[in-house]
């Protein structure tokens, strides 16, 4: 027996919705995003105080950054962080990981520290604002100056 059209147009419409369907639960996953620094699974706990700078570099990998502070030693960084974007939203940062491990003079680690998201703060480095040097002057002020009745005196006596 054969399939009536009107039985194919429904099947085919199934088989339409069903994939629209799936076609938005996929775009609805996040894509998560992983970047920096992966330490091996015990790598940080054989890092130990008066371990040399060599070793912690062969246990723990080359650093995402350092830093010298006060000429009292190096400073290694190890940063990774994980964001998670929907579809076309803004991305979202999932979590960070800094492991700060400081060293002596003599390139010996004197202290290993770990900070997360939470121990961050949010600093605006781009704030859109041109530094002025002088004062600034807003509508108002400039209109009573053309007036003559601002600070400036009358119109007669500025000079052009």
């Amino acid at each position: 027996m054969r399939d009536s059209s009107g039985e194919k147009t429904r099947r085919s419409f199934i088989w339409l919705g069903a994939g629209a369907a799936a076609s938005l639960v996929a775009g609805c996953q996040p894509t998560i995003n992983r970047r920096g620094y992966y330490a091996k699974p015990g790598a940080l706990s054989s890092v130990t105080e008066g371990m040399a700078k060599s070793e912690v570099e062969a246990v723990m990998g080359s650093p995402s950054t350092t830093a010298s502070v006060n000429l009292q030693g190096d400073s290694y960084y190890y940063i990774s962080s994980t964001t998670s974007q929907r579809s076309f939203l803004t991305p979202r940062e999932d979590s960070r990981e800094i492991i700060a491990i400081r060293f002596n003079r003599e390139d010996q680690v004197t202290s290993v520290a770990q900070y997360g998201l939470e121990d961050g703060r949010i600093i605006n480095i781009l704030d859109r604002k041109t530094p002025v040097a002088g004062q600034e002057f807003k509508i108002l002020s400039e209109l009573f100056r053309a007036t003559g009745a601002g600070p400036s005196g009358s119109i007669l006596q500025r000079k052009l």
